[in-house]
């Protein structure tokens, strides 16, 4: 049945008056840095306005000609009392006096975001307002040029992973980016994210060192491409290709002798006689790329003969161990244990797997979902095991795993949704690093935030190296940080430059990959109420970046990343195509589209003259 205006309006009123009694108190204002008081202020308003179910009372504005609240995050209150006056003016009575005071206005919410984005990020590109960040790779920190590369394609932001390499190639990388940024004439600032204490399956048993080379061939054994190896010098520096093609170290002796058109002789490790011919080489790389139509297996040692009688004998130099693997299938069970032990096979339906943070094992329940390597395989916790004198061990049954099994390698992430790890989000580790960033960095990212005094705890770290200033970035990344996420902000407003990071990933494995739209969604929502920005994470075209060829959905996931601030890219050979097709896209979209707001620039698409 139709409701009448004065019906409307008396549930409106209601809702302002519902979310004015969720105004912080002066002292809760005070706590926070004067610069996010009013965001504090519209981010509980916020809160108060999606504690109810507000569907029929839009359904009721819509088809009144009103504001359905559905793009009010900026400003609340602002938003609610608009639409109290237009009902009011509507229901024939005079506007009454807001009891609204001065909220944040229709202009100045995205105004104090755009603040806070360039603050953090720095100054919004030209034909963008979103901000690419890029992770560094370890190699740009002997080689200037890959910053140079990144800068030049459009990135504002470098990221370098604290979880990786060490202290002088951070700064050697934080170095190449400033100085590619100064030549450049830009602003990028440099963002140095926190190991923080992730969970990690332990060492595995490193399999044999060889080399297996293999044609492609089709369902009838029939060779479509041939198989590919890169001989180089034992003396060079190159340790991957780009194109993934395995590297073999020869002599630099037997390397210097080699030409395209050769052919080399090989008794390898089956002791089968294959050949293999090159294709081409590289004399400043010194490599040489060799092909085959038949399997070759290369072992340290194995002899290679040119077919020419000048050419040196060769040999296959020192090859490094295969990583080592277990194979879980759906059915199996893992007792993982809470210490970095090698893993095992035990039997044929059981492995051991070490964890690098006895802490965690230590606190799951019989119940607890476990899921390893990004949610590749998830299982739920049968029995634990509790000894005075050892590790804990909690007996994990597999229930989803791949098809016919699949590899879990070592220092594959764990997770653990539905168990509270009694661990600091800092570690030892991450403190030292932390002082590191004040030096190198413009912004700090802290890992595995679960709660507010893990933001607290940051705070008071950097108050003690007198490091307030320093910018920081929440990485959202738990069930546990999402469900305390308004808490959570709060807090980290006592700091005057902060962000947030939707780490997808680890997100998508304890949320359940189902319900992440709905889970990023909500924090881009949360975000824009507290006019903090965001950073949109985790394999954004990542296919591109790694092999030159982007996917149809991370096109479309790339789009709609447009809604936030800032976007992340990870590395690969290919990334430089990524940031500048990312860079292409956001362009694009920023003239579509503002948060939920669909701008509605002239479209030509369907007037243009048809053919004839």
């Amino acid at each position: 049945m139709e409701r009448t205006i004065s019906e409307v309006r008396r549930d409106v009123e209601q809702l302002r008056d519902n979310i004015l009694g969720a105004t912080p108190t002066e002292g809760q204002l005070e706590a926070v840095h004067e610069v996010h008081r009013r965001s504090v202020e519209n981010l509980a308003h916020f809160v108060a306005l999606r504690g109810v179910d507000l569907r029929s009372l839009q359904d009721d504005l819509s088809a009144l000609g009103l504001s359905s609240l559905g793009r009010s995050e900026a400003h609340v209150a602002a938003t609610v009392d608009a639409v109290v006056r237009a009902l009011q003016a509507l229901d024939g009575e005079p506007s009454t006096a807001s009891p609204c005071g001065r909220p944040v206005g229709f202009e100045s919410g995205p105004r104090t975001l755009e603040r806070k984005t360039h603050e953090l990020f720095g100054p919004s590109p030209k034909g963008r307002t979103t901000r690419i960040m890029v992770t560094m790779p370890t190699q740009a920190a002997d080689d200037p040029d890959i910053a140079t590369r990144f800068v030049q394609a459009g990135m504002d932001v470098a990221r370098i992973n604290c979880a990786h390499d060490d202290l002088p190639q951070w700064s050697a990388m934080a170095m190449h980016v400033r100085t590619a940024a100064s030549r450049s004439g830009r602003d990028v600032r440099v963002l140095m994210d926190l190991a923080g204490p992730k969970l990690r399956t332990g060492p595995m048993t490193p399999g044999p060192a060889v080399v297996k080379v293999k044609p492609h061939r089709d369902v009838l054994g029939r060779v479509l491409a041939p198989g590919r190896v890169a001989l180089v010098s034992a003396d060079a520096t190159l340790d991957e290709r780009a194109d993934g093609i395995p590297l073999v170290p020869v002599s630099p002796a037997f390397m210097a002798a080699l030409a395209p058109g050769m052919r080399l002789r090989i008794r390898d490790a089956r002791d089968s006689n294959r050949s293999l011919d090159v294709v081409e080489v590289d004399r400043h790389l010194r490599t040489a790329v060799a092909e085959t139509t038949r399997s070759i297996y290369l072992t340290t040692g194995t002899t290679i003969d040119a077919d020419q009688p000048s050419a040196p004998a060769g040999e296959v130099g020192e090859l490094q161990q295969t990583p080592g693997h277990l194979t879980i299938a759906v059915g199996q069970v893992v007792e993982l244990v809470g210490a970095p032990c090698h893993g095992e096979t035990l039997n044929s339906t059981r492995v051991r797997v070490g964890c690098t943070l006895p802490e965690a094992v230590g606190a799951l329940e019989v119940g607890h979902r476990v899921f390893f390597d990004d949610g590749t395989f998830g299982g739920v916790v049968e029995a634990m095991r509790r000894a005075a004198s050892g590790p804990p061990v909690a007996e994990v049954r597999i229930t989803s795993a791949p098809l016919r099994g699949g590899k879990l390698r070592a220092e594959k992430g764990i997770n653990v949704p539905d168990t509270e790890v009694p661990v600091p989000a800092l570690t030892e580790r991450d403190l030292v690093d932390l002082r590191a960033a004040a030096n190198i960095a413009d912004m700090v990212a802290l890992s595995f935030v679960r709660n507010p005094d893990d933001v607290l705890l940051l705070q008071e770290h950097l108050a003690a190296i007198d490091a307030s200033s320093l910018g920081v970035v929440l990485k959202i990344e738990t069930v546990q940080a999402f469900r305390q996420l308004p808490r959570i902000l709060e807090t980290a407003m006592r700091t005057r430059r902060v962000g947030v990071m939707i780490a997808r990933g680890d997100l998508a494995v304890e949320a359940g990959y189902e319900r992440l739209a709905e889970v990023q969604e909500e924090i881009l929502w949360l975000c824009e109420a507290a006019h903090l920005p965001v950073i949109w994470a985790t394999e954004v075209l990542d296919q591109l970046a790694r092999t030159g060829r982007p996917s149809r959905s991370e096109i479309t996931d790339a789009a709609m990343s447009e809604r936030a601030e800032c976007v992340m890219l990870n590395k690969g050979p290919h990334v430089v195509e990524a940031i500048l097709t990312l860079h292409d896209i956001l362009h694009r979209m920023a003239e579509h589209q503002s948060k939920k707001r669909h701008l509605m620039r002239p479209l030509r698409s369907w007037s243009r003259p048809g053919p004839g």
